[in-house]
C-alpha cells in the first residue's frame, strides 16, 4: 500500500535543535494517544473481574488468567520488539499493533465464552507490547535532544498515570453499563488512531535487522514467561501453598531460560544477528538509569496493588472510596510529568531525580507507619506526595537512559527497558502482597484483631518497598546528564547484518 505522507525522516527534520516540526507533533500525538488507551486498558479489567466471573460462571483463580495472561504475553513479546522495529517499517509496525489490539478489544467486548475473552486479552497484550517501544524509538529518533524531556514527560504520563487511572475509569464505566462497555469505549479511539497513523507515519530508521532467530524467541518464551509467572507467584512459593512446587519449577525454568537467552544474544550479537541486542547494557548511564527505573516500577505497581487491600481490609472503606482515594495522586502525576519533562530539558536529570527519590522514599517510610486508625485523608495526602516524586523521576530517568545510547540502539534499548520494567512490576507487586499476606497472617495467628493485623501487613510491605527506594537513591546519585550534542550513531563492534 502506498500512502502519501509528510517526510518525517531524521535527515529532513534535523535542521533546528530547538523546535519540533508540525508533522512530528502529529505523529507523536497519535502514538501517545494510542499508547495511553492501551496502558489504560491494562488495569481496567481487574475492576470488572467479579462481573466477568458471574457471567461466565468461573472461579477467581480462572478469571485471574485475564490479568496473568496479559502480563505473560507482554513479557514474551517485548524482547522481540527491538528486532521488529528494525525489520519492518514504522507504519507497518504501528498498523499491525493497533489492528491486533483493536481486534482483541472487539473480541473481548462480544466474547461468548471465557476462552475467547482470554485470547482477546492476548491479542491486546501483543499490540500493547509493540506500541510502547515504538513510541520511545520514534521520540528518540525524531525529537531534537533539547526537547526530548518535554515529550518523554508525556510518555511518563502514559506509563504511570495510564495504569493508575485504569481502575477509576473502569469503575465509572461500570456505574452506567456492563463490563462489555469497558472495551467498547476503547474501540473508536484506537480505530481513529489507526487511520491517522496509516496516513501520517513514515519509516524513521534503517531496516537493518538480520533473519528472525526462532530459537531466541523460544528461549524468550521460557525465560521471560517463566520469570513473570514465577515472580507473580512468589508469595505462594514462600508460603508453601498447594502449587508452590509448580510455581518454583516454572521460576527455575525462567532463570535457566534467561541465562540461555542472554548467552545466545551475546554470541549472535558478535555479527549483528541478535534478536535483542544487549549492547545498551554496556553503557553505564543506561544501566544505572535502568536500575532506578525498575525500582520505581516495582514501587508503583506494588503500592497500587497493596494500598487498596489496606484501605478496604483495614480501614473498611468501599471500592468506590478506594478508587477516589487514589485518583488525586494519579491526576497530579499526569499533570506534573510534562512539567518535569520541560524542567529536565533545562536543568538535566540530577536536580529532579534526587529530590524525586527523596519524596518517594519518604512517602514509603511514612506509609509504613499506618495502622487501623489512620485517616483516609492522610493516606490520600501521602499517596499524593508519592505521586509527585514519581512525576519528578520517570521522565528524567527514561530520557537519560535512552539518550545515553547511540541512535542505532534506540529500538533495542527501549525493548530492554520495557521488558525489565515488566519483570520489576511483577516482582514488586508479588513481593509486597506476599509480605502483606504473610505478616497479616502471623499477626492474626497471634491473636491480633483482623483490621490491625492487615494494617501491620501493609506497613511491613511499604517498609520493604522503602528499602528498595533507598537502594535506588544510591544508584541515582551516579546518573549523569547526557550532552545535547552526543553522537547519534555508532559503528557496530562487529559486521552489521545484511
Amino acid at each position: 500500500m502506498s500512502v502519501s505522507s509528510p517526510d518525517t525522516s531524521p535527515a529532513a527534520l534535523d535542521t533546528d535543535q530547538g523546535t519540533i516540526p508540525g508533522p512530528v507533533k502529529t505523529v507523536l500525538a497519535v502514538l501517545v494517544t494510542t499508547a495511553f488507551v492501551m496502558m489504560l486498558n491494562e488495569t481496567t479489567v481487574a475492576v470488572a473481574l467479579p462481573a466477568i466471573m458471574a457471567d461466565y460462571s468461573i472461579s477467581a483463580t480462572t478469571a485471574q488468567w485475564l490479568l496473568t495472561g496479559f502480563l505473560l504475553t507482554m513479557a514474551v513479546v517485548l524482547p522481540a520488539t527491538g528486532w521488529v522495529l528494525e525489520r519492518f517499517t514504522t507504519r507497518s509496525v504501528f498498523i499491525f499493533a493497533t489492528v491486533t489490539f483493536l481486534a482483541g478489544t472487539v473480541a473481548a467486548a462480544i466474547s461468548p465464552a471465557f476462552v475467547v475473552m482470554l485470547l482477546a486479552r492476548v491479542a491486546q497484550a501483543v499490540g500493547t507490547a509493540i506500541i510502547m517501544p515504538l513510541l520511545m524509538t520514534v521520540t528518540m529518533t525524531l525529537v531534537p535532544p533539547a526537547r526530548r524531556g518535554t515529550v518523554m514527560g508525556l510518555i511518563a504520563v502514559v506509563m504511570a498515570a495510564g495504569p493508575a487511572l485504569g481502575p477509576t475509569v473502569a469503575g465509572l464505566v461500570l456505574s452506567f453499563v456492563s463490563w462489555h462497555g469497558i472495551f467498547w469505549v476503547m474501540v473508536p479511539l484506537v480505530a481513529v488512531a489507526t487511520l491517522i497513523g496509516a496516513f501520517k507515519l513514515t519509516n524513521i530508521g534503517e531496516r537493518r535487522a538480520g533473519p528472525f532467530d526462532l530459537l531466541s524467541m523460544v528461549l524468550s518464551v521460557f525465560a521471560f514467561g517463566g520469570l513473570v509467572y514465577g515472580l507473580s507467584s512468589i508469595g505462594e512459593i514462600l508460603g508453601g501453598g498447594a502449587d508452590a512446587g509448580i510455581a518454583a519449577a516454572i521460576l527455575g525454568v525462567g532463570v535457566v531460560g534467561l541465562g540461555l537467552f542472554v548467552w545466545r544474544q551475546i554470541v549472535r550479537g558478535r555479527n549483528g544477528r541478535a534478536l535483542l541486542d544487549l549492547r545498551p547494557l554496556g553503557v553505564r548511564n543506561f544501566t544505572l538509569s535502568l536500575v532506578v527505573l525498575m525500582a520505581l516500577m516495582a514501587a508503583l505497581l506494588g503500592v497500587m496493588n497493596t494500598l487498596p487491600l489496606y484501605l478496604q481490609g483495614s480501614l473498611i472503606v468501599s471500592a468506590l472510596v478506594t478508587g477516589l482515594a487514589l485518583l488525586p495522586g494519579g491526576l497530579l502525576e499526569a499533570v506534573l510529568s510534562p512539567i518535569a519533562g520541560r524542567l529536565f530539558d533545562r536543568v538535566g536529570p540530577r536536580p529532579l531525580i534526587i529530590p524525586g527519590m527523596a519524596l518517594v522514599m519518604g512517602s514509603l517510610f511514612w506509609l509504613s507507619t499506618i495502622d487501623e486508625r489512620t485517616s483516609v485523608w492522610l493516606v490520600v495526602a501521602v499517596h499524593v506526595v508519592f505521586s509527585v516524586g514519581l512525576a519528578a523521576l520517570f521522565t528524567p530517568v527514561m530520557t537519560t537512559a535512552l539518550g545515553s545510547l547511540p541512535a542505532n540502539l534506540y529500538s533495542h534499548g527501549s525493548a530492554i527497558m520495557n521488558t525489565m520494567q515488566q519483570l520489576a512490576g511483577a516482582a514488586g507487586t508479588a513481593t509486597m502482597i506476599a509480605i502483606y499476606s504473610g505478616v497479616s497472617a502471623d499477626a492474626m495467628g497471634a491473636g491480633v484483631p483482623e483490621t490491625a493485623a492487615l494494617a501491620d501487613g501493609a506497613g511491613a510491605a511499604f517498609f520493604a518497598s522503602a528499602i528498595v527506594a533507598v537502594v535506588a537513591l544510591g544508584f541515582s546519585l551516579f546518573v549523569t546528564r547526557v550532552p545535547v550534542d552526543a553522537p547519534r550513531t555508532v559503528v557496530p563492534a562487529a559486521t552489521q547484518a545484511e
